[in-house]
This record gives C-alpha cells, structure tokens and sequence, in this order.
C-alpha cells in the first residue's frame, strides 16, 4: 500500500514557476514509478510526466515538454514536478500517482488527493 500526499499547489503569475511535491509513505515507494497527472472539470485526466523508480527513464506530456521537471528522492520518499513558464492552460488540479510499471496512461495503482494550481493572466 503506497498513500501519497501532494504539496505546494497555488495562485502563480502567468511567466512564473511553482514546485510541486508528493510525499509517500511506505516501503515500496522506492521500487515504484511515479506519474503526474492533471485535470479540469469536465475533462478527462491529463497525463503530465512520469519517472521510474530509479529516475533512468522520464516521459512527458506534450504540453508541458520543455516546461516540467519531474525528480524523485528515494531517500526522502518524494517526487517532485518542476513547473516554469507557466500558462493559463495549465490551471487543473494536479494529481500525483504510483505503481510499480512505469505508465503514461492513467491506469496507475494509487494516486493522491491532489493540489490546486491556478495560473492567472
């Protein structure tokens, strides 16, 4: 069982940057890939980045390539996803997910109750 808690969701200036962050709890977070996600209401979920348990292999949505960093510390048991250059378009609550395959699609095993980002213009 892997229970995940994001963090450091906020109101931020179009052109700014935020840090997100989701701690885990529990052993096997560290043999676990880890993703990223986003929704609006109304829309279906949003894939946004993904890392694997060793951080050897990220993936990205298109979206946001360029822009978003995801990292893990392993010793910490926490992901991170590294926002810059932030748009309107990515206003959405955002939701950090694991399971031990490392997936681009929303079929992940856990997930948290996300954190709001609001991007004004």
């Amino acid at each position: 069982q892997v229970q995940l808690v994001e963090s450091g969701g906020g109101l931020v200036q179009a052109g700014g940057s935020l840090r997100l962050s989701c701690a885990a709890s529990g052993r096997t977070f560290s043999t676990h890939a880890m993703g990223w996600f986003r929704q609006v209401p109304g829309k279906e979920r949003e894939f946004v980045a993904a890392i694997r348990w060793d951080s050897t292999s990220k993936y990205y949505g298109d979206s946001v390539k360029g822009r978003f960093t995801v990292s893990r510390d392993n010793a910490k048991n926490t992901v991170y996803l590294q926002m810059n250059s932030l748009k309107p378009e990515d206003t959405a609550a955002y939701y950090c997910a694991a399971d031990p395959t490392l997936r681009v699609d929303p079929g992940y095993a856990y997930w948290g109750q996300g954190t709001q980002v609001t991007v004004d213009s």
